[in-house]
């Protein structure tokens, strides 16, 4: 790595590209968002409004071409496109962060991961829900032991989505790993086995409930990991009144946990991380942890989506570990893969 900045190219500026890459790229310190890849003549104006100094291309062909002018490559690109470009960007001798999922199925990750040890080089998949506000607050009730042994784990993201929006999320071929199972499964997946480590049974319902909807909108994924703590995972687009976002019971105590992490609005928002406040919950939507007879209130720990790239800088300069693992990609991957086999054949699954 260059003793200056670390010159990132980010591919994809829609959603994820445009409100949960480049903000936080331009947010830390030691990366410069280099250059943008979008053939969409907005949003290259959008690119260039919002950061000066940034080069756009039309097409990755353009950035191959430029590669030795990068150190970095990020993707956030419709699903099915995920492996071939980070092959390509491995291929073109750049290190990669992938956003999620990492692949449609385990065995395209495990290629993707070859070949970046065969070309000695760092890739990582995007998982920044680990750095949710309630996640990062529970890893700290679980370091005090004050929930004592964890029996279960209960997580919920739900939407109120009645109608279908269309787009590729929602087509149902299998190579564009779409539906809500692969969008939003991914991260509670990824928080459960992050908390709680490796599965060794799984067991889910996996559905399509609205009228026109090509892929799955509401989904159960239940997880028995190794050490025994039962995950219980719920994604909905059909959800009016939403659950708790988290409830975790264990033999000394339980915590609850209502409302959701804020980057997510903030960022959509406009907001950047770096400023006072930057992920902080206001006071009456921190959780409650309580003992069978006693309940206090748990101060949340602040959000913190930037220390996935700041973990990432850390990574090519330093040689220090990546923010997330690609085998932990790898194996929310496999356990997505017997969900679906799970819901298909009305039985639990047992993962090697």
């Amino acid at each position: 790595m260059p003793s200056t900045e670390i010159r990132v190219a980010l591919i994809g500026f829609g959603l994820g590209g445009a409100f949960f890459h480049a903000p936080l790229i331009a947010a830390t310190s030691g990366l410069k968002l280099a250059t943008v890849v979008t053939g969409n003549a907005e949003r290259q104006a959008q690119a260039l409004r919002d950061y000066p100094g940034v080069r756009v291309a039309g097409d990755p062909d353009q950035l191959w071409a430029n590669a030795a002018d990068h150190d970095l490559v990020v993707i956030s690109t419709p699903n099915r496109s995920h492996v071939k470009l980070a092959l390509a960007a491995l291929d073109a001798g750049l290190p990669v962060v992938i956003d999620k999922p990492f692949a449609p199925t385990a065995a395209e990750a495990r290629q993707v991961i070859a070949r970046a040890r065969e070309k000695a080089l760092i890739v990582s998949a995007y998982h920044i829900r680990r750095w949710d506000s309630e996640c990062r607050t529970l890893m700290g009730l679980l370091d005090r032991g004050e929930l004592g042994r964890v029996l279960r784990f209960e997580s919920r993201l739900e939407r109120w989505r009645p109608e279908p929006k269309g787009g590729w999320k929602e087509r149902p071929a299998p190579e564009e790993a779409g539906g809500l199972l692969y969008d939003i499964g991914s991260h509670l997946i990824d928080q459960a086995l992050h908390l709680f480590g490796p599965v060794r049974e799984v067991y889910a319902e996996v559905d399509i409930r609205r009228a026109g909807a090509g892929t799955d909108d509401d989904v159960f994924v239940a997880l028995t990991h190794q050490n025994g703590v039962h995950s219980h995972l719920w994604a909905s687009c059909l959800a009016a009144e939403t659950g708790a976002r988290m409830r975790v019971m264990g033999d000394r105590g339980a915590f609850v946990k209502q409302h959701g992490d804020v980057q997510e609005a903030a960022l959509r928002a406009g907001g950047r991380p770096g400023g006072s406040g930057w992920g902080e919950d206001p006071p009456d939507h921190w959780g409650i942890l309580s003992d069978g007879s006693t309940r206090r209130t748990v101060p949340s720990v602040p959000g913190a989506y930037q220390e996935f790239y700041a973990g990432m800088a850390r990574a090519l300069r330093d040689g220090a570990p990546l923010p997330v693992d690609p085998s932990d990609a790898v194996a929310g991957l496999a356990i997505i893969e017997a969900a679906r086999r799970s819901s298909a054949e009305r039985r639990v699954i047992m993962l090697p």
